[in-house]
């Protein structure tokens, strides 16, 4: 375990009133309720856990990368009914991760893209090291590598 970063889920209070939107409010907005039927496969972004069969979730597009850049980003997220925001310990990387090939993609300050990885989830913790080498990294983003998904924010601790 690092003692150089940590993901920052994303908060659950954004997200509550949404499961109080009757599904044409959610479609009216692009986004769908849905029922967990596999797991792994939902990855939530607030609880930084996978779905469990049987539970709802909402499939929404999310702003990530709210900057004035190119690398401005924008892209769909899992977030699961009912749980709590995350906050992993410095240096902890949630099963969730593991299991799955990942993007891991470096910023700098002003929201540049400065370098990136694709590895699978087992060597996250190693990518993350290795990227924040570079002192220009500001902080990283990590998404799953074939849907492109966004997954949370990985800041220096």
């Amino acid at each position: 375990m690092s003692d150089s970063f940590r993901l920052v889920a994303l908060e659950a209070e954004r997200f509550r009133a949404l499961f109080d939107r009757t599904d044409e409010e959610l479609a009216a907005m692009g986004a769908r309720r849905m029922i967990v039927d596999d797991k792994p496969g939902f990855p939530c972004r607030v609880s930084l856990a996978d779905g469990e069969v049987g539970e709802t979730v909402i499939l929404l597009s999310y702003l990530h990368h709210d900057v004035p850049t190119p690398y401005r980003g924008i892209g769909p997220i899992f977030v699961r009914q009912g749980v709590a925001t995350a906050h992993p310990a410095v240096g902890e990387v949630p099963f969730m991760f593991r299991h799955r090939p990942l993007s891991v993609r470096a910023y700098d300050r002003d929201g540049m893209l400065v370098a990136s990885d694709v590895v699978q989830g087992t060597e996250l913790e190693a990518a993350i090291l290795r990227l924040f080498e570079d002192p220009t990294t500001s902080y990283q983003h990590v998404h799953n590598a074939k849907p492109g998904c966004y997954n949370c924010l990985v800041e220096r601790a």
